[in-house]
């Protein structure tokens, strides 16, 4: 049987730094320091993703084709049990200053730039839509951030968000717990 994920073989020679059951990583997927990437059980990258650097992906995590997650060894990256991110979003833990006080891109002298670097927490529930961008904030429990939009501050817990910057629009229902516990019941 052909199968575009990797093999539990194939998976091991990656050299994550750990990673559970029934992981489902593509062929296409690419993996920078991956010896710093830790993945729960029932993970699954999907075509074309990127990831890079401290990254720690819990249970039941799913990042959609042509996502990205870039951070570094001084940054963290951390998606909690059942989150999600859609397709052609970014989750960016360090970026350069652009302000003009320093130089920007990895080809200058480290003494010439500023890079800014934090940790981005993606709670439990959380989805990013597609085509969206989280940079520097954390995104809270059971919150939804509507497609093509530009996080760049912490979000209510169990709240909608939408645009560029990300401004709260509604209440996210919680009838995903009556789920999970079901889930839980029968798994």
């Amino acid at each position: 049987m052909s199968t575009s994920f990797l093999s539990e073989e194939e998976v091991a020679k990656i050299g994550f730094k750990s990673y559970g059951k029934n992981i489902q990583i593509s062929k296409n997927a690419q993996f920078y320091l991956a010896d710093k990437i830790s993945l729960g059980n029932n993970v699954r990258v999907d075509d074309f993703c990127i990831l890079s650097g401290q990254i720690i992906l819990h249970d039941n995590v799913h990042i959609s084709a042509y996502a990205s997650l870039f951070s570094s060894s001084e940054s963290l990256i951390e998606m909690c049990d059942f989150s999600s991110i859609s397709t052609k979003s970014s989750i960016i833990a360090q970026s350069d200053t652009f302000d003009g006080t320093y130089m920007t891109n990895p080809t200058v002298l480290e003494k010439c730039r500023k890079v800014l670097q934090s940790k981005i927490m993606i709670e439990k529930f959380a989805l990013i839509g597609a085509h969206s961008c989280v940079l520097r904030a954390s995104i809270a429990e059971g919150t939804a951030i509507g497609a093509m939009s530009l996080v760049i501050k912490e979000t209510e817990p169990w709240s909608i968000y939408a645009g560029s910057p990300a401004q709260k629009i509604a209440e996210r229902k919680k009838d995903i717990l009556d789920n999970w516990a079901l889930y839980y019941k029968n798994s």
